[in-house]
């Protein structure tokens, strides 16, 4: 973390390479968090690349309280929520990945039939539930450290990925 706020401090002074090992060290996190938020991988590039952007464009008017990972991951969830007021999306579930360890077609057909619903079902959810589960399990952020960036109690972010969790299985079960 200390590295971090020394890799912060000198790339708000203008460093070329401190941004460079930012980027380098956070935007495979960021691009996840963005995908699960917003279900498309050109979505979700546009909005990381906004949120690096702003780094680099302005900042001065940026100021990082906590960690750096837990910082640009809320940065990359309010993008993602405004990208999805902008454009009021209809998410389509489409997967662009392939799970690459497996040679069996067979495999390869249920996993991506299996991320095609688990996908589905976070996007029935409301998107404070989405936004707590995406930070949490794809940015790594404790639930103390959610409450603080969102603004809201502690028992709010609990309650938000409990009840996540909870509407997910049921939903996944009753396809089952």
């Amino acid at each position: 973390m200390l590295e971090d706020h020394i890799l912060w401090w000198r790339s708000k002074r203008g460093s070329r390479r401190a941004f460079d090992l930012i980027y380098q060290k956070y935007v495979d996190t960021m691009l996840t968090v963005a995908l699960h938020l917003l279900g498309n991988a050109g979505d979700a590039e546009d909005v990381v690349q906004e949120v690096f952007t702003a780094l680099v464009e302005s900042p001065e008017t940026l100021e990082l309280r906590g960690s750096l990972r837990g910082f640009l991951a809320v940065c990359v969830a309010n993008k993602s929520r405004d990208m999805l007021r902008r454009r009021k999306l209809a998410l389509t579930g489409r997967d662009d990945t392939t799970p690459a360890d497996s040679d069996e077609p067979l495999e390869l057909v249920i996993r991506n039939e299996q991320i095609l619903r688990l996908r589905e079902a976070l996007r029935r959810l409301p998107y404070e539930q989405q936004e707590v589960i995406a930070l949490h399990i794809h940015a790594g952020l404790t639930f103390r450290a959610l409450a603080r960036a969102l603004q809201v109690p502690l028992g709010t972010v609990q309650s938000r990925y409990r009840y996540g969790l909870n509407s997910l299985r049921m939903e996944l079960e009753r396809e089952d």
